[in-house]
């Protein structure tokens, strides 16, 4: 047994791990299951348990391979993934290192197109109350595509037949590409910043998920909803669907159908301006129609026909009315002169000193009845003021002490009507007709 060399475990554990990383079918190994036990650190490493009915592994996933992923891997979640195996020294667990997974039964880029979106309308990204309103005659339409791709060729196409009177400017991008996307929030913010635009066109021709898929990423649907240019969305075919498209505010099965919904069609414009001509010129005629008959009638009434007469007429009732102000005036002055003088012939008939003594004997006579009146009504009061003060005595409560009776209150001035108002050793002042007396309580009785 002395001869015996004995391993320690750090040894033996680093002899099991070589053994792992020579063998080559540990190496590159594909290998499928359930996601249990799922952790993000904060470093951006991924840890979990890859799982099936009957057995289970230790998996990690670190950043540098985890960052290009298009979904957010959950519990529950069945995978597909390609890794090395090895042994984790410290612990003596056999565990894989994952370098590619994808989401088993479904593509990895449907799954993060489903993710991104239910997390962005969460957010309110694609809320219809933000949308923003399409102006009805822009003057400048802006375009964000690749310019050398079919996209832009439809779009101008359809523009300068419809509309040739609109600007355009062109804000070239990449479509395509994992540059495409930071080129694409680019152009939009620099439309913002030159703020001569009145609609945005953003989008490109159709293909794959996978070239479609810089209108997918977050950044771009978060340039859009930010944009405060109106944006129309017209990314590749009528049945593809993209997250641009339901963040913009307005989308559009084709490239050339966004440019129908950008600009009117000079055609429809020019039948409009014709019917509210021929509108306005009926309008017109009728109005002058109107005006002219009633015109018509005027110069056929009366008034017009015989001014002459009209005068005349307006002359003689001048004199009727000047006849009826002369017989007014003459009747008025006549009726105040002879009042003058019914008080004149007053005056001459008694002299003025007469009528003073008179009327100031009138005067002294109503003042001797007023003070007779006045003395009458005080004394009237007085009986019954001085009847209200016997009353008030008589039912006065101190008016019945000066016949033996007093009146007791408690020390805070309240009126004891019973025994059980008090106890023993209170304090009570009891009122008499010529004082106060303060008495202790030594005993009561019922």
């Amino acid at each position: 047994m002395k001869d015996q060399r004995y391993l320690t475990v750090n040894a033996l554990t680093k002899y099991i791990k070589r053994k792992f990383d020579a063998d080559p079918h540990l190496q590159d190994v594909l290998v499928k299951g359930e996601i249990s036990n799922f952790k993000q650190h904060s470093s951006g490493h991924m840890y979990f348990t890859l799982k099936d009915e009957k057995a289970r592994v230790l998996a990690v996933m670190f950043s540098s391979n985890n960052r290009g992923m298009k979904f957010s891997p959950e519990n529950g979640m069945k995978v597909l993934i390609r890794g090395d195996l090895t042994v984790y020294e410290p612990s003596g667990q056999y565990q894989i290192y994952i370098k590619e997974m994808q989401p088993d039964g479904v593509g990895d880029l449907y799954l993060a197109f489903e993710q991104l979106k239910e997390r962005l309308e969460k957010e309110g990204i694609f809320s219809p109350q933000n949308k923003k309103p399409i102006p009805k005659f822009p003057m400048t339409v802006g375009i964000i595509t690749s310019p050398t791709g079919a996209a832009i060729r439809d779009i101008l196409t359809t523009i300068k037949r419809r509309y040739p009177a609109v600007n355009i400017m062109i804000f070239p991008a990449l479509v395509q590409g994992p540059q495409a996307a930071p080129s694409i929030v680019k152009q939009i913010q620099l439309a913002n910043q030159l703020n001569e635009t009145d609609v945005l066109i953003i989008g490109r021709g159709g293909g794959s998920i996978e070239e479609l898929w810089a209108f997918n990423e977050e950044e771009v649907a978060k340039a859009i909803f930010h944009s405060q240019i109106p944006i129309i969305s017209a990314v590749g075919h009528e049945t593809d669907f993209t997250i641009a498209d339901f963040a913009a505010d307005l989308r559009a099965p084709t490239p050339t159908g966004a440019a129908e919904m950008a600009v009117p069609h000079i055609e429809d414009l020019t039948e409009r301006i014709l019917n509210r001509e021929s509108r306005l010129l009926r309008a017109l005629k009728e109005h002058m129609t109107l005006k002219g008959e009633r015109l018509s009638r005027i110069q056929k009434s009366y008034a017009f026909r015989y001014p002459q007469k009209l005068y005349e007429q307006k002359l003689e009732q001048v004199d009727k009315l000047t006849e009826q102000l002369e017989k007014g005036s003459k009747k008025l002055f006549d009726q105040k002169n002879d009042g003058w003088q019914k008080m004149q012939k007053r005056i001459q008939r008694k002299p003025l000193n007469d009528l003073i003594r008179t009327s100031k004997e009138q005067q002294e006579k109503m003042q001797k009845q007023l003070n007779k009146v006045m003395l009458n009504i005080i004394a009237a009061k007085e009986k019954d003021f001085s009847h209200k003060i016997a009353t008030l005595e008589a039912l006065s409560p101190l008016k019945i002490m000066d016949r033996g009776y007093s009146l007791v209150y408690s020390k805070q001035e309240n009126l004891i009507k019973s025994v059980k108002q008090i106890k023993e050793n209170d304090q009570v002042k009891i009122q008499v007709p010529d004082g106060i007396i303060n008495c202790l309580v030594t005993e009561i009785e019922e």
